[in-house]
């Protein structure tokens, strides 16, 4: 895949997803949601933190602000080092299957780059509001913006039997977690690299089957 190929893609995947990201922010208040279909739901949440929401203050002892920002500086090298990675891949012309999955985790991590760095200083706050681009007294400051997420997908919507131990008559939801679409990105990357390795890393793999068939 050649260079000119890879930066559509990228650019698709941050126009769609940075569109659906105001779309939300400015037509929706923070936890309104809508139903598209049973299974699937727009549900506007914010992410402060990393995967799942964690903080970096729920794990170490700093304050919240702090551990957002070096959150967001952990993302800006890591998006530069994922950067890197594809522009040697492409020069190499490694398969295109290694080349489309970088593609994709890097779209993915700029699009919520996008969000955590500049959101703070363009929307205003969305409790009990719709929020407005380019506010006059917007919610944070640089790289301490929230990332939009509204994907929403419980599959699985019941109430344990009361005869499980310990879980009996609780709430059970699958999937319970809400995505956005760099987050669809960055997980179809990965995905990529997982189901597909040995065409996305074919050396590697002729060179494990060689050093299994020399222990056989």
């Amino acid at each position: 895949m050649s260079l000119k190929k890879s930066l559509i893609i990228i650019v698709l995947i941050l126009v769609v997803d940075q569109i659906s990201k105001i779309y939300i922010k400015t037509s929706f208040i923070l936890g309104e949601a809508h139903e598209v279909f049973s299974w699937f739901k727009i549900l506007f949440i914010e992410n402060e933190g990393a995967a799942w929401g964690t903080k970096l203050s729920d794990l170490l002892p700093i304050s919240e602000p702090v551990g957002k920002l070096i959150l967001t500086i952990f993302r800006i090298f890591a998006v530069f080092g994922i950067g890197y990675w594809l522009w040697d891949i492409i020069r190499k012309q490694s398969p295109r299957t290694l080349i489309l999955a970088v593609s994709l985790i890097f779209a993915g991590a700029v699009g919520n780059i996008i969000d955590s760095v500049f959101y703070g200083i363009i929307f205003d706050h969305s409790n009990g509001q719709v929020a407005t681009l380019f506010a006059d007294q917007p919610y944070g400051s640089l790289f301490h913006g929230k990332v939009v997420d509204m994907l929403y997908f419980p599959l699985v919507d019941t109430t344990w039997p009361d005869w499980v131990p310990s879980l009996g008559g609780k709430r059970f939801r699958f999937f319970e977690p809400v995505f956005n679409i760099a987050d669809t990105a960055i997980s179809t990357g990965v995905g990529i690299l997982i189901v597909f390795n040995k065409k996305a890393f074919p050396k590697q793999a002729d060179k494990k089957e060689e050093v299994a068939d020399q222990n056989v």
